[in-house]
């Protein structure tokens, strides 16, 4: 007798819950998309302890037959694919026909199913086996309630983390479908409280308010991009709203959410030099494309698929954002927060990006009457106090909100108009400089601070960028060649990308059998980093298999503007600052240095007088 045999269902079903049931959460996904998939127009998910008690998830979706629900326990029992040709065009979030037959086998699962045109089905699983199957009263759409998860494989129990955790997985699942379907009404209660609650309005501007609260919506910038392959759509934050990992990067392929490090670099190379290294942004990317174009089937949980143009896309999804800020004025204005009763008058600050319009040209001050006398008569500030252009709002909470109040509220942020370039900066008027480091310039607007190491790091860092942005004609020839060791699979790689290294001036010449010399490198190398620059060349042939020579580029004019810009301790006259802001106002980018840090901070007239209590 042989030794393989085939496996029995039971322990089958098992093996592949260990694949598709992680966790309560994987449980709850795989439930959701099922209610979503029936057309649901709203979701309840009630737990008890995280999940590992009870879940049970209701919807008002079209039900099952009979014959259907019971059918749909059997592994690979699926009404999404008939034949091999419908892999390629996968609409639905389930299509694989394991998630109920892995659920049932590792819980005590019940469901009350109706299509609603005849008497319902109630169904009792234990264990993967069905224990009975009698009709019910059961109203249209499917409720499954599933019990002791994990209680016949105990050793994936002891992997299960603590509430909080499992709760906090659980939640973000839901976060990210309801951000996927703002058009169905989502509901999350666990131990007897609401815990989170959508409308169903189909807004998902206000779907953003309810789960990362109204200000972060306010703050966030509406994204639509469309090519003849791909529709981008979306919102997308302000540099000012930043998180420590990438976990609020949030992208949605037809509806389905996905994890995918190039899309994620496709929207921080978007952001550019404008966020702070080390930060990442708070993004609601919806992608709509031809079905044929992305291979969901790759990942168990289906949670990674492969792009068929997935160059296109990247570059669409960086023009995408990119242009989304070249319409706006990102300059961060500082707000001076109500005090607390119980502490002292002076309030406490914070940065914030200034929403006002800056269409109106600032009026041309003559620099004596900046600097002239410091009488009351000849002050520059209106003596009226202008409103608060961004009034506060409530945050919400987990009581059902109401949503027409919150509809209002966030289409009454505006949205600024499209600019020429030079009016992103207004016009400013240096006073004077603190500690010979940050110039000190105002306009009718308020009082503004200016870093000028980051402001001539962000000028100079875009002359580079031009400069050495064209692939050099004439290379600067080295007294004393150059000597660079590698391996041997190194020096196989090199061999092969010979064409690829010329293409960007670096001509490596054998000399021995693991060196070789280069003779010549381009002239926009900055002095002092060319054995840097061309080991960060091999590095990358070895690694992507090409040159990125845009990237290396933008490294070189990045080197190039930290190292040749004013320091600190550096003190200017007016016609040096006056000069200086003038050249910031031409820049495209002029918010932040090339690093991602703020160049400018604004205190509003407003701001001002609410600091020396002149308005209350």
């Amino acid at each position: 007798m042989g030794n393989i045999r085939l496996m029995p269902d039971h322990l089958a079903n098992k093996i592949a819950a260990g694949e598709v049931v992680e966790r309560p959460s994987s449980v709850i996904k795989e439930l959701v998309e099922n209610s979503i998939d029936a057309n649901s127009s709203w979701v309840k998910v009630e737990l008890e302890e995280a999940g590992l008690s009870t879940i049970k998830i209701a919807d008002d979706g079209d039900g099952m037959t009979e014959d259907d629900c019971e059918r749909a326990f059997f592994r690979h029992a699926t009404s999404k694919i008939s034949s091999e040709g419908d892999l390629f065009r996968v609409h639905t979030l389930g299509f694989r026909g394991e998630a109920l037959a892995s659920i049932a086998a590792v819980s005590r699962l019940t469901m009350r199913t109706s299509t609603g045109e005849q008497a319902g089905n109630h169904l009792i699983l234990e264990g993967g086996k069905l224990i009975s199957n009698e009709r019910s009263d059961a109203r249209k759409g499917t409720e499954i309630v599933v019990k002791d998860l994990f209680f016949n494989t105990p050793a994936r129990l002891k992997y299960m983390k603590t509430i909080h955790t499992e709760l906090g997985h659980i939640t973000d699942v839901l976060n990210r479908m309801a951000l996927s379907y703002p058009k169905i009404r989502f509901e999350c209660i666990h131990n007897g409280k609401r815990l989170f609650y959508t409308s169903g309005r189909g807004d998902q501007r206000q779907v953003i308010s309810q789960i990362y609260g109204m200000q972060t919506a306010k703050k966030m910038l509406p994204i639509q991009h469309e090519t003849l392959d791909f529709e981008i759509t979306g919102f997308i934050a302000r540099p000012e709203i930043t998180r420590a990992n990438r976990q609020y990067m949030s992208t949605i392929v037809n509806g389905r959410y996905i994890r995918n490090h190039m899309l994620n670099k496709a929207i921080l190379r978007g952001y550019h030099t404008l966020l702070p290294i080390g930060r990442y942004p708070l993004v609601v990317l919806n992608i709509e494309m031809d079905p044929y174009l992305v291979d969901v089937n790759v990942h168990p949980a289906k949670l990674e698929v492969r792009f068929s143009k997935e160059k296109e896309l990247f570059e669409a999804i960086e023009r995408a954002v990119k242009n989304v800020f070249k319409q706006q004025t990102l300059i961060p204005e500082i707000k001076q927060d109500k005090p607390k009763k119980e502490k002292s008058e002076q309030g406490s600050f914070s940065l914030q990006y200034n929403h006002q319009e800056s269409d109106n040209q600032v009026n041309q001050i003559p620099w004596e009457k900046l600097m002239g006398s410091h009488s009351e008569s000849q002050s520059i500030f209106n003596p009226e106090p202008i409103k608060d252009p961004t009034p506060s709002y409530p945050e919400p909470t987990f009581s059902e909100p109401d949503f027409e109040d919150s509809d209002e509220e966030i289409e009454a942020e505006t949205i600024e108009s499209v600019k020429e370039e030079k009016d992103r900066v207004p016009v400013l008027y240096p006073v004077g400089q603190a500690h010979g480091t940050y110039i000190i310039a105002q306009n009718d607007q308020g009082l503004y601070l200016i870093d000028q190491h980051a402001a001539q790091e962000r000028i100079k860092y875009e002359f580079y960028r031009e400069k050495v942005g064209a692939v050099p004609e004439e290379l600067q020839q080295l007294l004393v060649p150059l000597t660079f060791e590698f391996s041997k699979q190194e020096s196989i790689f090199i061999q092969a990308h010979q064409e690829d290294l010329k293409t960007v001036g670096l001509f490596f010449e054998p000399f021995g059998e693991h060196t070789y010399i280069i003779r010549s490198h381009p002239q926009w190398f900055p002095k002092g980093e060319e054995e840097e620059i061309i080991r960060d060349m091999v590095d990358q042939v070895l690694e992507n298999q090409k040159v990125d020579i845009k990237k290396l580029r933008e490294d070189a004019a990045i080197l190039m503007s930290c190292k040749r810009s004013i320091k600190a301790n550096h003190h200017l006259n007016y016609d040096d600052m006056f000069r200086l802001l003038e050249d910031l106002r031409q820049c495209q980018d002029p918010f932040t240095c090339p690093h991602g840090r703020p160049i400018i901070i604004f205190f509003s007239e407003y701001e001002l007088e609410k600091m020396f209590k002149r308005v209350m």
